[in-house]
């Protein structure tokens, strides 16, 4: 749907500028200038070949202003405040209030400190993602040659207005969007906008239909390409915002979608916020009507909340994410956001682009049909403009195809060629061969077999044709015949042969798609290319099979969201995508539960690269893909996405055992301080005791979680709904029944030493108890799945650094009792209290391996049946 300003209003609501469409104060042009006469386009846009005047430029600069994308920033102080925009930090910062207030500094800046350390790490994260469209200008800041007062002249490319006349040659960056009124075998390559491999040949007479998509503008140039042969002429039609690469621009300035570890806590953090609540107020009720003092309620509550929260699991998070960059980049996966490394363990499903990432991203020949082969290989050499691997890629892939090239250039000199005709679509050349001057030709079959003497035994080269193009071949013919002179009408040869190109798939390409598909993940292919190759390519890697679905740009549009979801299912190949028809699929496939990893190189993939869950750029890619994507891949191949994925699922294992380890620690001081309170008896662990556990003790020993081994092969295993990839049932289950049976022990333990020890010995025990036990639980938390007591060795191997861990936070714990007591309030251990604090590990031990046993036999039972 279109709306007076002329934008396409999207599914989204967006608004896309449609070249079809312009509608400027004083001046129209008319709807679908491909589409209409180029008289009538000149007319609306009140210029000529001369050019427009000096006078008329300035006037116009001051209507549509200069020829440049614009950005809107955000400001640096928005981006800083919106890290505090949590829930679990709006509760660190009411703990950190009510310390200030009972006078309690010293928890009240260790609490500041770790708020102010989460939110500078995101803060800088976000600052340096924000590269995107300073990327997308950068393909305008350039150079062009318009006419102008009948005088060519050059000018920077923010200066074109409406109305001016562009000269364009070879190696020319195409900078606004031009309407062609000349052409001279001009030919164009739109890949970084349409997707579409090979270069397409302009034709500034050719008829297009008004409903025509982008990639069919056989009359008309968008900003964002690249002239790569020819000549042309033309009048710019829109610049700046209302260029159909400023459409794409827009699309790149969404917000990419939070990670699904983002969701998983916020998820989370709601139930998990209803419960604290609950707590937080009965503990206070059944406080205060004890009678106790408000000053020590405060001082309870504090407690509660520092204990409430795993304060390091935002670092140690970070840390794990960091670690697995690092790995990351050894298998020539670079990260630009540490979030994507744990969005990447998540992904369901690859849209992956098709050129140099599923293929080689170099046109080969594939297919050869000879009538006559040592004519087919001269005319492939010959009528040839190829310069080492500079040229035209059909030229190319001939230069490599033939055997000897330059040998044979060289020993056949040119004497007149044909340059290539967009209108004829052939080439052809004259050569000396031996001492008889041959002519050489190429180009679609239809206009060779116009002047072929031999069209009466090409039956079974006809065939061929057919079999190649229905396999998405692109097909030439090629002739050899004597030189009977310039004129075409005077022509006559014989056809020799046909050949079939190709971009063909990487050796590693199907072995990759295997891997994804056993792991759970679809994989797509989404391209810019004929539904016919772009199929052949699919089948070849395994992506397409007999029943999946082909979607193109044009069935993309005329689908609802609804219908189009339902089409998606079974999809695996795209093809004649535009950025909106890609943006558009990456959105819905969002909407249906899918987490999407879009992979690609250029300008029309930045928008789907910036709202997929993960973009992926190719290293070799434009700079506006790379920006906007989250991950780069040095090496143009899905095998190393694949790859990284395998290593992105430990990474997202080990959050998960981190996660477990430390809020598991959190239920159980909250758990003890509640029974300790509605029992009426004082404080187990005092607020710094707390903090000591969760940041220095246990701290120590999760920062060696970044180290876990693969357990088991997670490439076998389908991927998991992102809200319960971090919180499913088991590990609630898990973390439940620790924190409730550790707790309710400890509360035990506490209630049978203070009948027995002073409160402030008792406090002691009680300190290094929890401390103590936690390193158990942190022992039996790098594997998930296995006892311990299965295989001790495995056990110990997975993971070798967390005895570092626990040695050091030993040392720590003793520090504390023995060197600082009085820091913490508590007072030395003799040998005979150590006896409690062990009995209390071993539990905690055992509580632990009793769970991972029912489970790993539930498990392995259910596989028996």
């Amino acid at each position: 749907m279109h709306n007076e300003q002329g934008y396409i209003v999207s599914f989204t609501g967006l608004q896309i500028y449609n070249p079809a469409f312009i509608r400027y104060k004083e001046m129209k042009l008319p709807v679908a200038p491909h589409a209409l006469p180029l008289e009538s386009v000149r007319d609306a846009l009140e210029t000529s070949p001369q050019g427009l005047t000096v006078s008329e430029v300035q006037a116009r600069r001051v209507l549509y202003g200069k020829n440049v994308l614009k950005e809107e920033k955000t400001s640096r102080l928005v981006i800083f405040l919106r890290q505090f925009n949590s829930i679990l930090v709006y509760i660190l910062i009411i703990a950190a209030v009510i310390s200030l207030i009972v006078s309690d500094i010293k928890d009240f800046f260790i609490i500041i400190f770790i708020i102010a350390v989460n939110s500078i790490i995101g803060f800088w994260q976000e600052v340096k993602a924000e590269a995107s469209l300073d990327a997308l200008k950068k393909l305008t800041e350039s150079k062009v040659t318009v006419i102008r007062d009948g005088t060519e002249r050059i000018i920077p490319s923010e200066e074109l207005v409406p109305g001016d006349c562009v000269v364009l040659a070879e190696g020319d960056l195409v900078t606004a969007d031009i309407r062609l009124f000349e052409t001279s075998a001009l030919t164009v390559d739109e890949s970084s906008l349409t997707g579409e491999s090979l270069p397409v040949v302009k034709d500034y007479a050719a008829k297009v239909a008004k409903d025509a998509q982008p990639y069919n503008y056989l009359n008309s140039l968008l900003s964002g390409t690249t002239v790569v042969r020819g000549f042309g002429k033309g009048y710019v039609v829109a610049t700046g915002k209302k260029t159909y690469l400023a459409g794409i621009a827009a699309l790149a300035q969404e917000r990419s979608p939070d990670s699904p570890f983002t969701k998983a806590i916020a998820h989370f953090s709601k139930r998990y916020i209803i419960l604290l609540i609950g707590i937080f107020a009965l503990v206070g009720t059944i406080a205060f009507l004890q009678g106790r003092p408000l000053p020590e309620i405060a001082y309870l509550l504090v407690a509660q909340m520092v204990s409430a929260v795993p304060e390091g699991l935002p670092i140690v998070v970070t840390i794990i994410m960091v670690v697995g960059a690092l790995a990351l980049s050894k298998r020539k996966t670079l990260v630009r956001y540490l979030p994507a490394v744990e969005t990447m363990g998540s992904a369901t499903i690859i849209a992956s682009d098709k050129t140099g990432t599923i293929t080689e991203g170099i046109l080969t020949v594939h297919d050869v049909f000879a009538l006559d082969r040592e004519a087919l290989e001269l005319a492939a050499a010959l009528c040839n403009e190829a310069r080492g691997n500079a040229g035209d890629p059909i030229d190319v892939a001939l230069s490599r195809w033939v055997t000897g090239y330059e040998n044979i250039r060289m020993h056949n000199p040119r004497r007149w060629v044909y340059p290539f005709d967009t209108a004829k679509r052939l080439m052809a050349t004259a050569n000396v061969v031996g001492s008889e001057e041959r002519f050489y030709v190429k180009g679609a079959y239809e206009e060779l077999n116009k002047y072929a003497d031999n069209a009466h035994v090409l039956g079974d080269l006809e065939l061929q044709i057919d079999a190649m193009a229905g396999r998405g071949l692109r097909v030439l013919a090629f002739g050899a015949g004597r030189w009977l002179g310039e004129d075409p009408a005077a022509w006559k040869f014989s056809i020799v042969g046909i050949m079939g190109f190709i971009d063909p798939p990487k050796e590693s390409a199907a072995e990759a798609v295997r891997v994804a598909q056993k792991a759970g993940i679809r994989v797509m292919m989404i391209t810019g290319d004929h539904p016919l190759t772009a199929r052949e390519i699919a089948r070849s890697v395994h992506i397409w099979k007999e029943g999946d679905g082909l979607l193109t740009g044009p069935e993309i549009v005329a689908m609802s969201d609804d219908d189009l979801a339902a089409a998606l299912k079974t999809t695996t190949v795209l093809a004649r995508i535009l950025p909106e028809h890609k943006y558009r699929v990456v959105k819905v496939l969002q909407e249906h539960g899918e987490i999407v990893t879009v992979t690609g190189d250029g300008v029309n993939d930045v928008p789907a690269l910036r709202a997929a869950d993960l973009g992926i750029a190719m290293g070799s890619g434009s700079e506006a893909a790379k920006s906007a994507a989250k991950m780069v891949i040095v090496d143009n191949n899905l095998s190393v996405i694949v790859d990284a994925i395998r290593n992105a699922r430990v990474i997202v294992d080990n959050i998960r055992k981190v996660i477990y380890y430390l809020v598991s620690t959190s239920i159980t001081e909250i758990v003890l301080i509640s029974i300790t309170v509605f029992a009426g008896l004082p404080l187990p662990l005092l607020p710094i005791q707390i903090l000591w556990i969760n940041l220095v003790t246990d701290g120590v020993q999760d920062k060696t979680f970044p180290f876990i081994k693969e357990e088991g092969n997670v490439m076998t295993r389908p991927p998991k709904d992102p809200a319960k990839q971090f919180f499913d049932g088991r590990q609630m289950r898990r973390i439940m029944t620790f924190g409730l049976v550790m707790g309710a022990l400890a509360a035990v333990m506490f209630w049978y030493l203070l009948g027995r020890y002073p409160y402030e010995l008792t406090l002691s025990i009680m300190f290094t108890s929890v401390v103590c036990f936690q390193w158990f639980n942190g022992l039996q938390a790098q594997q998930e799945h296995e006892p311990f007591l299965l295989d001790i060795r495995r056990s110990i191997s997975i993971n070798p650094y967390i005895l570092y861990g626990i040695g050091v936070g030993i040392v720590l714990q003793m520090i504390a009792i023995y060197v600082i007591p009085g820091v913490f309030g508590v007072v030395p251990l003799a040998p005979e209290h150590w006896g409690y604090v062990i009995a209390l590990s071993l539990i905690a031990f055992f509580v632990v391996e009793a769970i991972k046993w029912l489970d790993y036999r539930g498990s392995h039972a259910t596989v028996n049946i």
